[in-house]
Parts: C-alpha cells; sequence; structure tokens
C-alpha cells in the first residue's frame, strides 16, 4: 500500500529535482488529497492513500484498486473539485493552461463555472413573466376607460329608472280613476286583465329568447374566427419537420458514435502517457514530507541514467521516452480539440431538434384546439337553431294573444286596454332597466378591484425587471472582470519578464456570428491579441501562433490566475500547484512564482536545481521525494 502524508505551511514551497525523481506525482498525490478526480494510481499499487495536514485540520482520501475500477473514499479538503481543476491545478496538461496552445474558447472556459444555461433559462421565465405583466398592466388601462364608461352608463340608467317611475305612477294614477267602475264589468275585466298579463309574459319570454339568441350568435362568431386563425397557423407550420427530425437523429447517431471513438482514443493515449510518465519516474513508495520544515524524513532517490523500456525490456534513454510522450500528448489534445468540435455540432443538432419538437407540440396544440372548436361550433350552432324555433313559437303565441285581446276590446274598454298595456310595458321596462344597472354595478365593482391591483402589478414588474438586469449582468460582469484580470495580470506579468519586441497581449470582447442549425446567431467570445514593436519602434499586431512556447506557456498560466481570481477559487481551495515549466528561462520563473505568491496562500511548484537556485532562498524547498 502506498501512503503519503503531507503537512503544509503558508507560503510557496518548490520541489527541486530532475526529471522522473516523483515530483509529478507528488504534486498529483496532493491533488488527490484536496478532491481531484485527475489523478490516477500507480499502475503497480492495489491501495493508496493521501493525508494532508492544514493547520489543525487533517483530510485523508484514500483509493482501493477492484477489477470494476478504482474506489475512492475519505474526506478531502474539496466536496466539488471542477474549479480548482480548471483553475488551480496546473499541471502541464491543465485545461486552462493550455487554451492558448490549442486555441481553445477562452470564453467557454472562463464561463465554465458559472451555470448559464440556468441563467438564461430563468431570464426566459422572468421575460415571459414580464409580459404576463405588461399586458396586465395595459389591461388595467383599458378598464380604466371601460370604468368611466360604465360611470357614465349608471347615471344614465338612474336617470332613466327615474323618469320610468315617474311615467308609472303618472299611469297608475290614471288606471285607479279608470277603476271607479271597474265592479261593473269585473268579469269581463278579469279575463282582459289575465290575457294582458299572459301577454307581458310572452312578450318578457321573447325578449329573454332575442338577447340569447344575439349572444349565441357573437359567440359562434367567435368561435368560427378562433377557428379560421387556428387554420392559417396550422397552414403556417412545418409538415416536414418529422423528415428532419429523424434526419437530425441519424446525424446525432453517427456523431456520438464517431465522439465515442474519438474519446476512447483520447482515453487509451492518456493511459500510454501515464504510464510511460510513470516509467520515467522513481517506482519506489513516497515518504511522509513536511513542507513547511527541514526536519522531515524523506526516502532514498532511485534515479537511474536508463528506464527499460516496457514492450521490449531494453534500456532506453529516458529522453527518448520524454520524446515520444511528448508526441503523445500532442496527438491526444488533437483528439481533445476534434472532440469538442463534435460536442459543439451535437449542441447545434440538439438545438435544432428542439425547434422542431416545439413546432411539433404547436402543430398538435392547434389541431387539439382546432377538434375542440368544432365540437363547440357545433353546440352552438344547434342552440341558435332552438333559440330560432322558440322565438318563432313565441311570436306566433303572442299573436294569438293580441287577436284574444282585440276581442275582449270595446270603446268602452279602451282607455283602459291601452292604460294597461302602458302600465305592463312601463313595469318591464323598470325591471329590466333595474336590471342592467345591477349589471353595471357589478362591472364597475370588479373594474375598480382590477385597477386597484395596479399598484401591487407595477411593483412586480419592477422586480422583474430588477432580476433580469440582475442576472444579464452577472454573465456580463464575470466576462467583464474576467478580461479585466487578465489584461491586468498580463501587462504586469510582461513588464516584469521583459520579452524582447513583445509590448502586449491582451483579450478583447467580441461579438460573432456563427450558424445554429438553420439560423444565424451572435455570440459573444473572448478573442487574444499580440502587439509587438519592430526594431524602429512601430508597433504592429501580431498572430497567437507565433508567440514563442515560453510565451504560451505564460500566457496560459496568467489565463488560469484570472480563473482563479474571477471565480474566487482562493476562497474554496488556498492552493495554486505549478508544473513543467521548463519552457520558461530560470530568471522569468522566479519572476512568475514571485507574482502568483501574491494571490495564493499556498504555492506548490516542481522545478529543475538550475530553475529553482534563480528562487529567494526564503521559500521552502524539498529536494527528495
Amino acid at each position: 500500500m502506498q501512503e503519503t502524508e503531507v503537512t503544509f505551511d503558508p507560503g510557496v514551497t518548490i520541489f527541486v529535482g530532475r526529471n522522473a525523481t516523483n515530483r509529478t506525482s507528488f504534486l498529483k498525490a496532493v491533488m488527490a488529497g484536496l478532491g481531484s478526480e485527475n489523478v490516477a494510481m500507480k499502475g503497480d499499487a492495489d491501495e493508496a492513500e493521501v493525508t494532508i495536514d492544514l493547520g489543525e485540520e487533517t483530510y485523508t482520501r484514500t483509493f482501493s484498486r477492484r477489477s470494476e475500477g478504482v474506489d475512492r473514499a475519505g474526506e478531502p479538503y474539496l466536496d466539488d473539485p471542477g474549479v480548482a481543476d480548471l483553475f488551480a491545478f496546473l499541471l502541464e496538461s491543465n485545461e486552462a493552461r493550455r487554451a492558448v496552445a490549442t486555441s481553445a474558447d477562452l470564453r467557454e472556459l472562463i464561463m465554465r463555472p458559472v451555470d448559464t444555461e440556468e441563467i438564461q433559462a430563468e431570464i426566459d421565465r422572468l421575460q415571459d413573466r414580464r409580459e404576463s405583466l405588461d399586458a396586465e398592466l395595459d389591461a388595467i388601462d383599458d378598464r380604466k376607460g371601460e370604468l368611466r364608461e360604465l360611470e357614465t352608463r349608471r347615471e344614465t340608467l338612474k336617470a332613466e329608472i327615474e323618469s320610468t317611475k315617474a311615467d308609472l305612477e303618472e299611469t297608475e294614477a290614471a288606471l285607479d280613476a279608470a277603476d271607479a267602475d271597474l265592479e261593473t264589468r269585473r268579469e269581463e275585466q278579469s279575463e282582459l286583465e289575465n290575457r294582458l298579463e299572459e301577454l307581458r309574459e310572452k312578450r318578457a319570454a321573447l325578449d329573454d329568447v332575442r338577447y340569447e339568441l344575439e349572444t349565441e350568435q357573437e359567440s359562434l362568431d367567435e368561435l368560427r374566427k378562433e377557428r379560421r386563425e387556428c387554420e392559417d397557423a396550422l397552414d403556417e407550420l412545418d409538415d416536414d419537420a418529422d423528415a428532419d427530425a429523424t434526419a437530425i437523429d441519424s446525424r446525432l447517431r453517427e456523431l456520438r458514435e464517431r465522439k465515442g471513438e474519438l474519446e476512447t482514443q483520447v482515453d487509451e493515449l492518456q493511459s500510454v502517457i501515464r504510464f510511460n510518465e510513470e516509467l520515467l519516474e522513481d517506482d519506489g513508495p513516497t515518504s511522509p514530507v513536511a513542507a513547511g520544515g527541514d526536519d522531515g524524513a524523506v526516502t532514498d532517490q532511485l534515479v537511474d541514467d536508463a528506464v527499460t523500456c516496457w514492450t521490449c525490456g531494453t534500456a532506453v534513454d529516458p529522453e527518448q521516452i520524454e520524446s515520444t510522450v511528448a508526441q503523445l500528448r500532442e496527438r491526444s489534445q488533437s483528439t481533445v480539440g476534434e472532440v469538442d468540435r463534435l460536442e459543439r455540432e451535437i449542441e447545434e443538432l440538439r438545438a435544432e431538434k428542439r425547434e422542431i419538437e416545439q413546432r411539433n407540440e404547436e402543430r398538435e396544440r392547434t389541431e387539439s384546439r382546432l377538434a375542440e372548436l368544432d365540437g363547440e361550433i357545433e353546440r352552438t350552432e344547434a342552440a341558435v337553431d332552438d333559440l330560432r324555433d322558440r322565438r318563432e313559437a313565441l311570436t306566433d303565441e303572442i299573436e294569438q294573444v293580441e287577436a284574444a285581446v282585440e276581442e275582449l276590446e270595446d270603446e268602452a274598454h279602451e282607455e283602459m286596454l291601452d292604460l294597461h298595456k302602458t302600465a305592463n310595458e312601463l313595469e318591464y321596462e323598470l325591471g329590466r332597466l333595474e336590471g342592467d344597472l345591477e349589471g353595471v354595478e357589478a362591472d364597475i365593482a370588479e373594474a375598480e378591484a382590477h385597477i386597484g391591483e395596479e399598484s401591487d402589478v407595477a411593483a412586480e414588474l419592477n422586480d422583474v425587471n430588477e432580476q433580469i438586469e440582475q442576472l444579464r449582468t452577472r454573465i456580463e460582469r464575470i466576462e467583464r472582470n474576467a478580461v479585466e484580470a487578465f489584461n491586468e495580470h498580463m501587462d504586469s506579468i510582461l513588464d516584469r519578464l521583459d520579452y524582447e519586441n513583445l509590448d502586449r497581449i491582451w483579450i478583447e470582447r467580441v461579438e460573432r456570428e456563427v450558424r445554429k442549425g438553420r439560423r444565424t446567431v451572435s455570440e459573444r467570445a473572448l478573442e487574444l491579441h499580440v502587439v509587438r514593436t519592430t526594431e524602429s519602434g512601430a508597433a504592429y499586431e501580431d498572430t497567437v501562433a507565433h508567440l514563442s512556447e515560453s510565451e504560451r506557456e505564460v500566457t496560459g498560466l496568467v489565463f488560469a490566475l484570472a480563473g482563479y481570481l474571477v471565480h474566487e477559487v482562493y476562497e474554496t481551495v488556498p492552493f495554486m500547484i505549478l508544473d513543467s515549466l521548463e519552457a520558461i528561462d530560470s530568471a522569468r520563473i522566479a519572476a512568475l512564482v514571485d507574482y502568483f505568491a501574491e494571490y495564493s496562500q499556498y504555492v506548490l511548484v516542481a522545478l529543475l536545481p538550475e530553475d529553482a537556485a534563480a528562487l529567494d532562498d526564503a521559500y521552502d524547498r524539498v529536494t527528495e521525494i
């Protein structure tokens, strides 16, 4: 069982030694103890354990090899190591560090810890709510106009009711006067009054039927109008969406299969790379090391000038293996780039498929609504036919009653009959007006209640607008802070490193037109610029491809530092781990380490002896592992 126990003091700790002296393996062990998943056990180990002491806290992590893989257990420093793996654990293969060399999407890397899709989904939800609130405020404004009309209608109805009451009182007074001789004609008058009452009731029923018929006809017109709109909407929907979706599914399967093959190749290459790296290192177990002191026990180094080839068993120069590993890394990086390209294409096809599915859902909803409308139209047409029949029947009945009334009339009763007719009509009109007044007053109360909600709706709308702005500015703020941090630290680093004719390296936020399925959309991106000067002092913009290996390494490290600071990684993991800095000269490595030490509590760096000699003697050094 391999065990590693580490105790750290704040500051810079330098791991000094030649290649294949377990320095990288030790740093990976530290990463594993902190929680990183980007680590692997040595091929000859079945169990491993890492313990890290930080002040009064101890963190332990264990690994056990099983037939189905490696089991991980224990309590590491980090619960979620994703951001640390990206911006704090800067080994040679670190994705953020390699971003410049591989021309990776800088914006995607810097924004990866932010769930932009979730933020955009929340923005979309809030925008829908904002539209709903705007529509509600518009409706409230409309209700204000309706309220004024209703109040005017109420006053008109009150005036009409008072006038009708006055006319009815006058008619009833005339009837009282005419009733003086009513006793002599009671039987005749009783029959006439019954007929008149029947006539009034049938006229009232006819008026109700006419009103219901008008209402049903209006409903029928609205239903037919909505049906035409649904048919128009259905005509606009793409009928070939299913075929497009089938083609996209077929293409997605092809891309996923290709991506799976490439990922398998990457895993195999990484396995070969790790095996050869471990071959270059000392195979002996590591001993506990105290990074902060000089009295920690260390194991003897097992370093040889040659390495036994694992394929043929002969002695091979380590530099030959290192060259082969470098070629494998390049092949791995190229394959990873192809995997990223396939992933982007897959995402574009998924977006296009979602659009097609949304159109299919819209077509299904419209077809369902058409079926509902057909049923409602059929029922309404039946109701209209029934009301027309009732109207015709009541009209015939009224004509029959009027004929019977006319037979009962004579000259003596004509005035009385006219008065009764007038009184009946006035009573009916009074009832109708009072009913209309009750309806108008109910509408006024409802409108006033709706208008009373205006302040609450407006307050919610302001709150929604503020939330949308905060969400939008959050993404903008992170991008802007990342760019500012990179540019600021890049300027400071270049001032300290003093590269010849390299004036500036800076990032610019730009908008680019890109294709997503059938659509061209605008997307934000981070564009890296390089500015140099000629011997005559004239400035010109160069390309990233012309950066030297040292310049690319420095740029990648500064980009990782910008992510470390912008996402406040130092709040959750106060570590920065640096390895494979050989492409940078000793003096510049010293300046770079000094700079990084200003922003992290613990800086662990693996260096060759000649590079370590250029650093401050006050830094802790570990020379044997």
